[in-house]
């Protein structure tokens, strides 16, 4: 089992594929110009199933695929077929920002992916279009309905709030699951990278957005497939849930139980951190086991996040 040096265990990975990303996102830091990983510094799908096979061995039980965007990488469908077929692996889960679901949805369903994370932080179009750097709501509205129809279970859609850009929606997007069976999962905004572009003044502190919601009805507490930090409610007669997930005004680092894998193989024991084992090493060079990668992880995984202490932006980390 992989137990820290605070008694947790660590049953969660989160792996990026890659850094590319057709968005450009304020809270990635991708407006700029970018400096795209080669495709000699990406792992290899064959190192990332080494990888998975070895967390697993460890006590590792879901794992979840991110990005940049996910679907950018070609032939990702084979990577979830052999993920998926990991004995003792007990959830496999993706996030991605929605744009090619309706490309991809039916082939990554048929490789035996069962559920997504879809970031989802405006339904105005013309907002939408701003904040992506110019692309179609609609195209990923539709993809959102399409994989709801085959199945998807449960759809989660990732709202990081800002003040100013899209606190005046959180009420239209809560109403969503009056209809859908989806969990809409309201997020702080956080400093993520060194861009300057993040003012504490802009951030909705989730008990402001919990208050908002609960305006319109009462909440009780339920509860999510998959686990994670988000602290789930639902209205009554309601299909869908409601989450919330407060990084910057409680944090949950006392049952943080993950793991995460930069597209470029460095193994990050905490978002906030910038320390990192660089995994391509043990399989490349083979500097040791990986095993003795995750020990090491576990050595050095902090207590508590420290806000100032990452200078990765998220798209270089794994959203």
């Amino acid at each position: 089992m992989l137990i820290d040096r605070f008694g947790r265990s660590i049953e969660y990975l989160r792996i990026s594929v890659t850094d590319r990303c057709n968005f450009r996102c304020i809270y990635c830091e991708s407006r700029g110009p970018l400096q795209r990983l080669s495709a000699r510094d990406i792992l290899t799908y064959e190192e990332i199933l080494e990888i998975v096979e070895t967390a697993v061995g460890l006590g590792v039980k879901r794992v979840r695929i991110t990005g940049g965007e996910p679907l950018f990488r070609r032939n990702i469908e084979d990577l979830i077929e052999k993920l998926s077929s990991i004995e003792g692996l007990c959830d496999l889960s993706l996030t991605t920002n929605g744009y090619l679901l309706l490309e991809k949805a039916e082939v990554l369903k048929k490789s035996g992916l069962k559920r997504l994370n879809v970031s989802l932080d405006t339904m105005d179009p013309k907002k939408f279009a701003k904040l992506t750097g110019g692309f179609d709501f609609k195209k990923v509205w539709d993809g959102l309905l399409l994989a709801e129809k085959l199945g998807f279970t449960p759809l989660k859609i990732n709202v990081v709030v800002i003040k100013g850009v899209n606190d005046d929606e959180i009420l239209d997007l809560a109403k969503l699951t009056l209809e859908h069976p989806w969990e809409i999962r309201f997020i702080e905004y956080m400093p993520i990278g060194n861009s300057g572009r993040w003012k504490r003044e802009d951030v909705i502190w989730i008990e402001e957005v919990k208050g908002t919601v609960e305006k319109l009805y009462p909440l009780r507490p339920s509860s999510s497939i998959g686990g994670g930090p988000a602290k789930v409610f639902q209205w009554m007669g309601a299909i869908g849930k409601i989450g919330f997930i407060s990084p910057l005004s409680e944090h949950f680092c006392s049952s943080c139980n993950r793991l995460r894998i930069t597209a470029d193989g460095k193994l990050r024991a905490c978002l906030f951190s910038d320390q990192e084992i660089d995994l391509k090493a043990y399989l490349r060079e083979k500097k040791g086991s990986l095993e003795e990668a995750f020990s090491l992880a576990l050595k050095v995984k902090p207590e508590v996040r420290n806000l100032q202490a990452t200078r990765r932006a998220m798209r270089a980390i794994g959203g």
